[in-house]
């Protein structure tokens, strides 16, 4: 009786914070929804009214809306396929026994710490600039013609900036599954004869299979929303060749005022971030059971 009475009031003393964080997130939602169905521009707030459908209408048809589409898409699909790669082999790297191995770890995940404008003016202006860039010095000596990146390869650029970020990440939960790996198990397939790939493939990959799904289902949750990147170095341009689904509502709602067509953007950034959730949880999701 005591143990069902503690857990009643445990419940109730955790009521008050599930009600304040429920309408933390219920409030702006509705709100959202509420304003996708009106007419309403900050340029011009007394023309309001009911629209309808007709905010969905006009984002949906927007000739920019599909590529907006493909570039979120390239950007998960690139940072991913660039992290758990590169993560899986700089893991590998830093797990073996080096001189110096605590620094080099804090050296590797140190680029996680830097805030994502940050991190996006220090690749503008000093490693991808054209003028005074790394990457124009190094083409400079070799007789090269520097590079405009941001210009030439804008999604390409975004997609290197946003996987430099998310690249300790990575590496750190890779590192950690690694470590979790039974010394036993590697030395009784060093002693069958098996080789690096043998036992890399048969043998750690599978192990890290858990941690590899971890890092793919909480990356792609945040990829869906990058904004500063692009915000700092290509504003979504040329034209509309790195704007993605976030910077495209922004454009709506903060350059042409559209709050009401801003609001119908995001309600369709939220269902179409629900239903990759779904997609990713049965693809990959049955390795965490």
């Amino acid at each position: 009786m005591a143990t069902r009475q503690t857990a009643t009031i445990a419940r109730f003393m955790r009521l008050p914070a599930i009600v304040l964080l429920f309408i933390w997130m219920i409030v702006p939602l509705a709100m959202t929804v509420y304003f996708s169905f009106r007419y309403y521009n900050l340029l011009n707030p007394a023309a309001g009214g009911w629209a309808g459908f007709e905010n969905y209408t006009y984002f949906l048809t927007d000739p920019a809306f599909f590529q907006a589409i493909r570039n979120t898409l390239a950007i998960v699909l690139g940072v991913l396929a660039i992290t758990v790669i590169l993560g899986t082999g700089v893991a590998l790297l830093i797990d073996q026994p080096i001189f110096g191995q605590g620094i080099v770890r804090i050296l590797v995940i140190s680029p996680f710490f830097v805030m994502p404008p940050v991190a996006a003016l220090i690749w503008k202006n000093m490693i991808l600039h054209p003028g005074y860039g790394v990457f124009a010095d190094i083409a400079k000596f070799f007789g090269g013609t520097p590079v405009d990146w941001f210009a030439t390869y804008p999604l390409l650029s975004i997609i290197v900036i946003v996987a430099w970020q998310w690249l300790p990440f990575a590496t750190l939960i890779f590192l950690t599954s690694l470590q979790s790996l039974d010394s036993e198990q590697k030395e009784a397939a060093e002693m069958d004869g098996a080789g690096f790939l043998s036992r890399f493939w048969h043998l750690t990959l599978p192990h890290m299979a858990r941690a590899i799904t971890i890092v793919i289902l909480i990356q792609t949750i945040f990829l869906l929303g990058v904004y500063a990147e692009i915000l700092v170095t290509t504003n979504g341009g040329p034209g509309y060749a790195s704007t993605n689904l976030p910077f495209l509502i922004y454009r709506a709602a903060l350059l042409n005022q559209d709050v009401g067509g801003a609001a119908a953007g995001g309600v369709v950034a939220v269902i179409l971030a629900n239903i990759v959730a779904v997609f990713l949880m049965r693809a990959v999701g049955k390795n965490l059971d």
